[in-house]
């Protein structure tokens, strides 16, 4: 799989990233270890060299899995992991690094990202400046490789590149999920910033497995996703799918991989996908290899649009 250089690092990522937000299994129901393990591996076997982990999921347990997953092949592979937004103060951001580092089972985090930016989930403000500075720190130890934000707007990332280098934006993008193009972008190509798309299927609605009354075991924090819930938006969803498929038929590939082969077309884009198990791992990988025409790409983000020019500007996908 060709390898992507990570905004202005000499870090290299791959266009389809591993998430491994499933392997924490706190919010997801049916999740085995076993299960992450190898899928994480067959992941990596089938050409996927970046992992994109964090702090917060399941406390842990997924940055412990991915070390447990990875640790013999720790020099082929490329660790993203995040600290959380209750922990951005200077002490606590090293802290939480060598907490990662451990779990990790590592000596240096490649990519480390700030999950949300400070106040998010009712925590307490603290000046990027503070934060910035412990990265900053980090790097300079060569703990982490380069830094990252998630979940910022324009302006955020602008004030925080004040206090040193950003290489990356993680939003939430996909086909049916887009105010990252109209906002973050145009900033993120005029300073080389990589984007990092999670939630690339719309959190699995743009496999098309979910049919029209699908419901959620409870317990699984997609059934508050404004995608799934409102059903007006849903109905809008199923039948953007059916535009969809006869092209991917065209192109004898699934929805799943014709949906990220779009993505990771677009400026600066990877793709970040969760996976449950070793069949899915390489079923997404090879989506790197579909080479979508420039009519195809317009056709499908016409198609795109039918569910999003529907939606509010609110970026936060879900209603917590």
């Amino acid at each position: 799989m060709e390898l992507r250089t990570l905004g202005k690092s000499d870090v290299k990522i791959t266009p389809i990233i591993l998430g491994t937000w499933q392997a924490g299994k706190k919010m997801w129901v049916g999740i085995e270890d076993e299960d992450s393990i190898k899928a994480i591996r067959s992941a990596f076997d089938a050409g996927i060299t970046t992992v994109d982990t964090a702090a917060i999921y399941g406390d842990g347990h997924s940055e412990r899995i991915v070390g447990q997953a990875l640790a013999d092949v720790r020099d082929q592979v490329v660790y993203a992991t995040k600290v959380w937004c209750a922990n951005l103060k200077y002490d606590q951001v090293i802290a939480a690094c060598h907490q990662s580092l451990q779990n990790l089972k590592t000596d240096y985090i490649d990519l480390y990202q700030i999950h949300w930016p400070s106040g998010n989930f009712k925590t307490e403000i603290v000046p990027i400046e503070e934060t910035m500075g412990a990265l900053v720190k980090l790097q300079e130890q060569g703990k982490i490789r380069a830094i990252g934000v998630s979940n910022f707007t324009t302006a955020q990332m602008a004030e925080a590149a004040q206090f040193g280098r950003i290489d990356s934006l993680q939003p939430p993008y996909s086909l049916f999920w887009r105010p990252v193009e109209t906002d973050q972008m145009p900033y993120c190509v005029d300073n080389d910033i990589s984007i990092i798309a999670y939630s690339a299927l719309a959190q699995g609605l743009l496999t098309g497995k979910f049919g029209l009354n699908h419901q959620f075991a409870e317990g699984d924090h997609r059934s508050k996703n404004k995608l799934f819930a409102d059903r007006e938006n849903y109905q809008r969803v199923q039948a953007a799918l059916a535009q969809l498929r006869p092209i991917a038929e065209s192109y004898q590939c699934t929805l799943a991989q014709l949906s990220l082969a779009w993505l990771i077309a677009q400026p600066q884009t990877s793709a970040i996908v969760g996976v449950r198990n070793a069949e899915q791992a390489v079923s997404n990988a090879k989506a790197a290899a579909v080479k979508l025409s420039s009519e195809d790409l317009a056709k499908i983000d016409a198609i795109g649009h039918t569910v999003t020019d529907n939606l509010d500007d609110n970026q936060v996908m879900w209603d917590f």
